[in-house]
């Protein structure tokens, strides 16, 4: 019988390479996919993360290899975009057996003082079906807990310091893991190993809810707010990449006094709603849409409207924009809604969205009556992105969390052009760096005639 060149025993002659993968690769789980791949086509070796994106270094069956390769090629993590991959022929000592994920390599380790970073940081992304399952699991040790997260789903781009995207240059460098959440960042076949904001009720982000003043109110903070949301009162939440502000979508007072307050008369309001049932009793939804809300960028969808929740969400408009929660805080805030929430932008008109505790409590306490607040700090303000399809194709009508700041790949002939940025209008402003043959988009920016707008934009840049 022909023996099977892909077993650690096999009698071919080995062969070693070193794969580097370009692109959107790290904080997707990539490189557990790789290791679990290793384990099964029986190489040896190593994968990391450095300046370039991921490293892999691996010696066994030529045909082992390959299938490697395919794989890269053909199934990578969901959440991964890949640009490029290299492959050449090594004779680098491999040290110690079997395969093994290491810690990040940097250029400056390699000697080099000027890094150019080439890799790209993941965009936000929505709760996942694994961690959506145990945050309603009242068994789970993280139920009820609105941080949950996992290497599928969670905060990248609002947390990330700089880049390698590991734990240390993240917002969650201040919280130390508990050592059963240590225990699962560090095993290669946990759902959560390396999955940089993973936290738990013991050691990770809390929540709290307060007042205008900022005093702390008794209670379970979710419980707290989805009560005043019921009586008409407005909540500022912060969310992934800034607070919204929130209210009963059906409430035509509360939805009145929010206008009123954020001196908003006219502009359409975006709702969130618990799923897609809650959604279809006010909206057409196509396949394609709901391909787009269920998607793990969870944008605002502006889908054709049959029943408004009232009449002063979107006054003379077709369209509706809705969407589903885009975190667990979300979920947990929605759970025992049956109607939509009005789900805006928490900023005064004119300003950028408030992404600190003490901005938004300085700046929208004449505008909401309650703060739910959490201490995983935003680094990075993401707006909510808009997507409309027209023509059954999907148009990026604001981009946003869950799609800023992926590349977009260039056609070929882009390979030598020199790197480019575009700094954009002053109005609705977003910027593009272009270079490596792809376009990277920043998220939206908004009007640079405000100063602290003008800041952020400076600092994203």
């Amino acid at each position: 019988m022909q023996q099977d060149s892909l077993q650690p025993g096999s009698l071919q002659q080995p062969v070693q390479k070193t794969i580097r993968v370009s692109g959107v690769v790290q904080g997707v789980g990539f490189r557990p996919a790789v290791w679990h791949w290793a384990q099964e086509l029986g190489l040896t070796g190593h994968v990391c993360n450095d300046d370039d994106g991921v490293l892999i270094c691996c010696r066994g069956a030529e045909r082992a290899v390959e299938d490697l390769l395919q794989r890269l090629q053909s199934s990578p993590p969901a959440q991964s975009h890949i640009s490029k991959i290299e492959c050449w022929q090594s004779d680098a000592p491999l040290h110690g057996e079997g395969f093994r994920i290491e810690e990040s390599l940097h250029e400056h380790q390699q000697g080099k003082s000027k890094p150019q970073l080439k890799t790209g940081v993941s965009a936000d992304l929505a709760t996942c079906p694994d961690c959506l399952r145990e945050l309603f699991d009242p068994d789970n040790r993280r139920y009820r807990y609105p941080f949950i997260n996992c290497t599928h789903c969670g905060p990248r781009l609002s947390i990330v310091r700089s880049i390698p995207y590991d734990r240390v240059n993240t917002s969650m460098a201040l919280f130390q893991q508990c050592p059963h959440c240590q225990r699962e960042y560090d095993d290669p076949a946990e759902r959560r190993f390396h999955a940089q904001p993973n936290a738990c009720p013991v050691c990770g982000p809390t929540l709290w809810i307060t007042d205008q003043s900022g005093a702390a109110l008794d209670g379970d903070p979710i419980a707290v707010a989805q009560a005043a949301l019921r009586a008409g009162k407005i909540v500022a939440v912060k969310g992934v990449g800034g607070f919204h502000l929130a209210l009963d979508a059906g409430n035509e007072q509360a939805v009145a006094t929010l206008r009123l307050r954020k001196r908003r008369p006219h502009k359409p309001l975006a709702v969130m709603v618990r799923d897609l049932e809650v959604a279809r009793r006010y909206c057409h939804i196509s396949a394609q849409e709901q391909t787009l809300l269920q998607s793990a960028a969870a944008p605002v969808v502006l889908l054709g409207v049959h029943t408004t929740p009232s009449t002063g969400i979107a006054p003379d408009q077709q369209r509706l924009g809705v969407m589903l929660p885009p975190s667990p805080l979300h979920h947990l805030l929605l759970k025992t809604f049956d109607t939509p929430l009005v789900m805006t932008s928490g900023n005064p008109s004119g300003e950028p969205q408030c992404i600190s505790n003490d901005s938004a409590l300085e700046k929208l306490s004449g505008v909401a009556d309650l703060f739910l607040f959490h201490n995983r700090d935003i680094l990075n303000r993401v707006d909510d992105a808009v997507v409309q399809v027209i023509d059954h194709q999907p148009q990026v009508m604001r981009r946003g969390r869950g799609y800023a700041p992926m590349p977009l790949p260039l056609p070929p002939g882009f390979e030598t052009a020199p790197a480019v940025l575009a700094l954009g209008a002053e109005i609705k402003n977003t910027f593009c760096l272009l270079g490596q043959n792809k376009a990277v988009l920043s998220q939206h920016m908004g009007d640079l005639q405000d100063v602290l707008t003008l800041a952020d934009f400076e600092r994203n840049l």
